[in-house]
């Protein structure tokens, strides 16, 4: 039979407290402006390709390159008309944008929901996380891949910019 463990010497519950010098302590939130300047930089950047856009009209030849895939196959990409798209709805003419480029529009609307969303956190000071399952990503694909399809049909010439 082996031997028992000799048992630990008592300690008293005192000498078990931990020190409140030890404890972790909560992290400092930073300040507002630290905690706005990525949100606000990149609506900035968005604001000033979109001031671009609007002020040089993509419609007119010479100021923006074209499209390789249209270029060199004449099949329209997901993003033929995405220019137009945004001319146009800088100028209000949600119509115009629409029939430029559809999927133009609805990104225009979900980053400005996304952003106003990175924006309300930053100001709580809680962080922005996306994580987006692999599976909407795979129907994001599959729905610009049936519309490019579409729009290159003669059917559904009513989408082609």
């Amino acid at each position: 039979m082996p031997a028992a463990a000799p048992a630990a010497p008592a300690v008293p519950a005192a000498a078990l407290a931990v020190p409140a010098a030890v404890l972790p302590v909560p992290p400092r939130t930073r300040p507002l402006a630290r905690r706005l300047l990525a949100p606000v930089a990149t609506l900035a950047g968005v604001a000033a390709a979109f001031a671009f856009v609007g002020a040089v009209d993509p419609n007119e030849p010479g100021h923006y390159p074209v499209c390789p895939l249209l270029r060199f196959t004449g099949i329209y990409c997901p993003g033929c008309g995405g220019l137009r798209s945004a001319h146009a709805f800088v100028h209000g003419d949600l119509p115009a944008a629409l029939g430029a480029n559809a999927p133009a529009v609805l990104g225009y609307g979900l980053f400005a929901v996304v952003m106003v969303l990175w924006l309300i956190r930053a100001i709580r000071g809680v962080p922005m996380r996306l994580a987006i399952s692999p599976a909407w990503w795979w129907g994001i694909g599959a729905v610009l891949a049936l519309f490019t399809l579409v729009r290159n049909l003669p059917f559904g010439s009513a989408l082609a910019p």
